[in-house]
Parts: structure tokens; sequence; C-alpha cells
């Protein structure tokens, strides 16, 4: 972890297609990417290069939350993924930029990811335990081979 930045990695026993659908799904991604505590409404997701999105995280306990939106900025199938997003509140400023790299393995998908551009208010720490736990829900949401019934 820099100052304003995280970067995680870890192998998924799950395919690198599963893994690319979690990130351009609206509603995939609506259900692993916030913590433990979150809840997650989606109000516009097309994930193509240049396409938007807009969410909205909602603390469980309290209610309050914070939206965001923002842009995918590249994708390669099933191999790579990065979007740009801000918040709305203006006490989080600036841009992020996640990255995404996919790549198949013996044991799984290989997956890196990295946030740079966290706003000085979050500290880092936190940041990076919530995409532990964001990483969790998604293996759990990936992994699972469920045959059509």
């Amino acid at each position: 972890m820099s100052n304003n930045s995280v970067s995680l990695h870890r192998v998924i026993k799950t395919t690198p297609e599963k893994l690319y659908r979690a990130f351009t799904d609206g509603a995939a991604l609506s259900s692993w990417l916030p913590p433990y505590g979150f809840v997650c409404t989606v109000q516009a997701f097309n994930a193509t290069v240049g396409g938007a999105f807009r969410m909205t995280f909602i603390n469980f306990n309290t209610g309050n939350g914070h939206s965001f939106g923002g842009t995918y900025t590249a994708l390669t199938p099933n191999e790579f993924v990065q979007y740009a997003d801000t918040f709305d509140d203006p006490n989080l400023p600036g841009e992020m930029t996640t990255t995404v790299w996919l790549k198949q393995t013996i044991a799984g998908t290989d997956i890196k990811i990295t946030q740079e551009g966290i706003p000085a208010a979050i500290p880092v720490e936190m940041c990076y335990l919530g995409w532990q736990e964001s990483l969790e829900k998604l293996a759990k949401l990936v992994e699972p081979n469920i045959p059509d019934a």
C-alpha cells in the first residue's frame, strides 16, 4: 500500500470468464463489491469502454449512504478491467482508478487489483480491509459451480 493506493492479489478457484462477468454485470457487482455491513443499489450500469455506472453503498446499521459513479476506461474480455470513479461527496474529492488483471492458472484464476487515487479522508487501511471483505464475497459468488435445473 502506498499513500493513496491499495494493491491486492489472490487466486480464486474459478475461471477468468466468471470473474470478468462479476466485474461487468451490475447485479453481480452489487452483490459482492460492498464490504460487510453495506448494501448496494445500482442506478445506472453500462460495462462498455466509455460506459458509465452509478451506485450507492448504504450502511445497513445507520441507513446513511455514499453515492459514486464513473466510467469503464478499458476492457479486455476475461483478462482486464479498468474503471475510474468519483464520489458525490465533496469531502471525498478526486478520481480513483481501479485496475484488475485476470490470468488463468492451474489452481484457478490469478487476480490482481490496484486502486489508486483514494481520497485522503478515507484511511487506506480501511479501504484495504474493505477490499479483503469484498474479495471474500466475490469468491463465494464465483466459486460454486451450480448446474442449470
